[in-house]
């Protein structure tokens, strides 16, 4: 990710992400040049306006200013208006043009979400809480960001996010049974994208057993570079360890010297490795661009 990017990825964090966790944040993606865009910018504004007593804000995203925000939310065309909530995309307001129809619907969202609410004010600071347990695993600390998982449980039992954080602890510290036991245990209607990165978790663990010491294998691949059988057992291993880098380097070499390997077993162990890190994830982003140029280039 290019410093422009990271810097475009952190303002929206400030101006969006981090307001949505307490109000409806409706997201205008415009350009100057676009017609339309002009048109509706006055009733977006009007209306946001008049909503603001009730926790409504606005925010513009200039899509030729912020073109790696845009592709992220894969803009493919404007105005596009969407709304936000703690976080997450729950509405596309894009069809309410008028200030009659965005009115409407933006009365049907506060009937349904809690926005300015108790339960929104909670969720303000459990957020905190959950991005610093999800840094503690990501550093490779599975036992501490479990600990802290579970002390955010008793908070917050039902949250997703939580329950998503601490599956994938479960599963970072070897405890894969436990971590099935806790997925199962959820509401079936429980829906969070970190559930998926969980239940990929999972799939990931149960393909990838941990190897206590993988130094012979690495010594095999380094003496026969194209045994691609034994990188692959290598790639899995490192990813049981929590060694990403590595284990995706050696996806990508079987991949660039055949990627009909095995019908393709190393291009489908990483595109499971992204998601167990999350597609959002900056990491995976860079991984992909190497996956593609490996691909397309």
């Amino acid at each position: 990710m290019s410093p422009a990017e990271k810097e475009a990825v952190e303002s929206f964090r400030r101006d969006v992400v981090e307001p949505s966790m307490t109000k409806l944040v409706i997201i205008d993606f415009y350009a100057d040049w676009c017609g339309p865009c002009k048109a509706l910018a006055p009733v977006l504004e009007k209306v946001a306006a008049a909503y603001a007593d009730k926790g409504v804000v606005l925010a513009k995203i200039d899509t030729e200013a912020n073109q790696f925000i845009a592709a992220q939310f894969q803009i493919r065309s404007i105005p596009t208006v969407y709304a936000m909530f703690q976080g997450q995309l729950v509405a596309d307001l894009t069809s309410a043009r008028t200030e009659a129809a965005l009115r409407t619907t933006l009365d049907q969202l506060l009937r349904q979400l809690p926005v300015g609410s108790d339960a929104a004010d909670a969720e303000a600071e459990l957020q905190p809480l959950i991005a610093m347990a999800e840094d503690v695993l990501a550093s490779g600390d599975a036992t501490r960001a479990l600990s802290i998982f579970d002390q955010l449980a008793d908070m917050a039992p039902d949250h997703p996010a939580v329950a998503s954080g601490r599956v994938r602890a479960l599963v970072a510290a070897g405890m894969i049974d436990e971590a099935e036991a806790a997925l199962a245990a959820l509401p079936e209607d429980a829906k969070d994208a970190g559930l998926d990165r969980a239940r990929a978790a999972i799939d990931l663990a149960r393909s990838a057993p941990p190897v206590d010491d993988h130094s012979a294998l690495a010594a095999e691949v380094a003496a026969n570079p194209d045994d691609q059988e034994r990188r692959f057992a290598l790639a899995a291993a490192q990813m049981a360890a929590g060694d990403r880098d590595a284990a995706a380097d050696n996806l990508l070499h079987i991949i660039a010297a055949d990627r009909d390997w095995n019908e393709g077993a190393a291009r489908t162990q990483l595109l499971k490795l992204f998601e167990v890190v999350g597609l959002e994830d900056p990491w995976v982003s860079s991984q992909r661009r190497r996956l593609s140029a490996i691909l397309f280039g």
